[in-house]
C-alpha cells in the first residue's frame, strides 16, 4: 500500500476520523491506530505481521527486565535483546551475501566453501524496524527513557503506519510521551501538513518517478555502452532522484502522522546546499545521522580518545552505515567513501580554515562544488545492482564516450524543476503553509484537489515503489 495511490488515500479516509472520533478514549484510540497499522504492513505480506509483533513483544519485554533488573543481568538482557534483533535482520537480509562472500574468498584460497542459497522474501521496513527496537532499549538502559508499562503504546511505536516502511526514525523519548493522552486537535498545523503531503505527491509521483523512468533507471542496465555526457547528467539526476524520492515519503509521513495529532522530527534539510560531507550527514537522513551518532560512534567512542580513534570510530559507522543500506559490496564501498570523507574533512580542517577566513565567497563555491560532486560520484555506488556495473559506470562516464544523447526536453524540463527544490528558500515553503492556513474551508478542500488532480494528470504510468522499501 504506497502513499500516492487509491488504496492509501480510501485507508486513510477512513483511519483519519476513526481516530479523531476515538481521541476521548485514547486507550481505545491507540488500539485502533495498533490494527490499522499492522493492516497497513499486512497489505505486502501479511506473514510478516508475526515478525513486527516478535519485534515488539521482544523489545517490551526486555525494556521492562532492565528496568527492574540492574548490574550484570541488566547489560545480559540488553545485549540479548540487540543480537536477537540484529540475529532477524542479518538472517533475512544478508545470509545470503555473506554465503556468497564465504564462498568467493574460501574458492580463493583453494577451500571451497558453499554455505547453499536461500529463497526468501525481504520482509518489507525490516531495517527500520530493527533500527526502532534497538533504539528504545538501549535508551531504557541508559536512563533516556522510562520502560513502557502499557504493552499497547510499545506495540505503536513500532508499527505505527506513517514511519514503518522508510522513516523517518522516531525516538521512543519524542514518541511515548505523545500516547499519554488523547491529541490536542490545536496541535495540528494544517498547513505544514498539507504542504508537506501534496509537496511529497509532487516531488515522488512528477519529479522522482520521470526522472528514474524515463532517464536514470536505463543508464544503470548497460552503464558501458551510455554516452559520458548522458553518464554526467545522469550523475546529477539520480542525485535529485534519491532525494525527491526519499524526502517524498518522510514528507507525506510527517504530514499525515500530524494530521492524526503526532509530531515526528524533521529528516531532510536541502542536503545538496552542503559545504562539506559532515554538513552533508546533518541534513541528509537527519533521523539515521543521529541514530547512528547515538548507537554506533559515542559507544565507539566518537572523538574522546585522540584523532587516530575518532578516524577509526567514523570509518567504522560509516561502513556500518553503508551495509545497513544493502547486502552488497557497493553499499560497503558508499559507505566506506562517506567514512574516508569525513576522516579527511576532520584533519584537513586546520588547513582549510586560513583559506576560508581569507577568501570567505570563493572557499564557499569551492566547498560545495567539492561536496556535492563528491555526494553524486559516491551516490553511484548506492544506485548500481553491482559493484562492477558502479565501476563500469565511473570508467564510462570519465572515458568521452560520444554518440546521440537520451535526453529529452521534457526530462530536462524535469530535471530543473526537480533542482528547484534546493533552490527555494526553506522559508518560502513555510509561506506557502501559511497561506493554505488563512484560506476558507472552500478553499482548503479545492487546493489539495487540484494539485492531486494536476500529479494525476502528469504521472507516469504506474508509480515506482519507493527508494528505501528494499532497506
Amino acid at each position: 500500500m504506497l502513499f500516492p495511490t487509491i488504496d492509501f488515500a480510501l485507508f486513510f479516509a477512513l483511519v483519519f476520523p476513526v481516530t479523531w472520533a476515538l481521541n476521548r478514549v485514547n486507550s481505545v484510540k491507540k488500539l485502533f491506530l495498533v490494527a490499522a497499522s499492522y493492516l497497513f504492513y499486512a497489505s505486502w505480506n501479511w506473514h510478516f505481521c508475526l515478525l513486527l509483533l516478535v519485534s515488539s513483544t521482544l523489545a517490551f519485554a526486555a525494556g521492562l527486565l532492565i528496568d527492574l533488573s540492574g548490574g550484570r543481568l541488566k547489560r545480559l538482557v540488553l545485549w540479548g535483546a540487540i543480537a536477537a534483533d540484529l540475529a532477524v535482520l542479518g538472517y533475512f537480509k544478508y545470509i545470503n551475501f555473506l554465503s556468497a562472500e564465504v564462498a568467493n574468498v574460501s574458492g580463493l584460497i583453494g577451500t571451497p566453501i558453499d554455505l547453499g542459497t536461500y529463497e526468501m522474501a525481504l520482509p518489507v521496513a525490516i531495517s527500520f524496524i530493527t533500527f526502532h527496537a534497538i533504539s528504545y532499549v538501549v535508551d531504557v538502559y541508559d536512563g533516556r527513557v522510562k520502560a513502557t508499562r502499557s504493552y499497547d503504546d510499545l506495540l505503536l511505536y513500532i508499527a505505527f503506519f506513517p514511519h514503518l516502511v522508510a522513516g523517518p526514525i522516531v525516538r521512543a523519548e519524542l514518541f511515548l510521551p505523545q500516547l499519554a493522552g488523547p491529541s490536542d486537535s490545536r496541535s495540528i498545523r494544517l498547513g505544514d501538513s498539507m504542504r508537506l503531503i501534496l509537496g511529497g505527491l509532487f516531488k515522488k509521483v512528477v519529479l522522482a518517478s520521470h526522472l528514474a523512468t524515463l532517464f536514470v533507471d536505463p543508464l544503470y542496465v548497460t552503464p558501458a555502452s551510455q554516452t559520458s555526457f548522458d553518464l554526467w547528467i545522469g550523475l546529477y539526476a539520480y542525485a535529485l532522484v534519491i532525494y525527491c524520492d526519499f524526502s517524498a515519503y518522510t514528507d507525506i509521513a510527517i504530514g499525515i502522522a500530524n494530521l492524526l495529532g503526532y509530531r515526528f522530527p524533521q529528516n531532510f534539510d536541502q542536503p545538496y546546499r552542503a559545504l562539506s560531507v559532515a554538513e552533508f550527514w546533518r541534513r541528509w537522513h537527519m533521523t539515521l545521522s543521529n541514530w547512528l551518532r547515538q548507537y554506533v560512534y559515542i559507544p565507539l567512542g566518537g572523538n574522546r580518545h585522540g584523532s587516530l580513534m575518532t578516524a577509526r570510530n567514523l570509518l567504522i559507522t560509516m561502513l556500518l552505515g553503508g551495509l545497513w543500506h544493502g547486502a552488497g559490496l557497493q553499499f560497503i564501498v558508499w559507505g566506506g567513501l562517506h567514512g574516508i570523507a569525513l576522516v579527511a574533512t576532520r584533519l584537513l580542517a586546520p588547513i582549510a580554515e586560513p583559506f576560508a577566513r581569507r577568501f570567505p565567497t570563493g572557499f564557499k563555491v569551492a566547498a560545495w562544488v567539492l561536496t556535492f560532486h563528491f555526494v553524486c560520484v559516491a551516490w553511484v555506488f548506492f544506485r548500481a545492482g553491482t559493484l562492477d556495473d558502479a565501476l563500469a559506470y565511473l570508467t564510462t562516464l570519465v572515458s568521452m564516450t560520444g554518440g546521440a544523447s537520451t535526453l529529452t526536453p521534457f526530462v530536462a524540463l524535469v530535471l530543473a524543476a526537480a533542482a528547484l527544490t534546493h533552490l527555494v528558500p526553506a522559508h518560502l515553503y513555510v509561506a506557502l503553509g501559511a497561506a493554505y492556513e488563512r484560506l476558507g474551508w472552500t478553499g482548503k478542500i479545492l487546493v489539495p484537489a487540484a494539485v492531486i488532480y494536476g500529479v494525476v494528470l502528469v504521472a507516469p504510468l504506474g508509480v515506482p515503489p519507493f527508494i528505501y522499501f528494499q532497506f
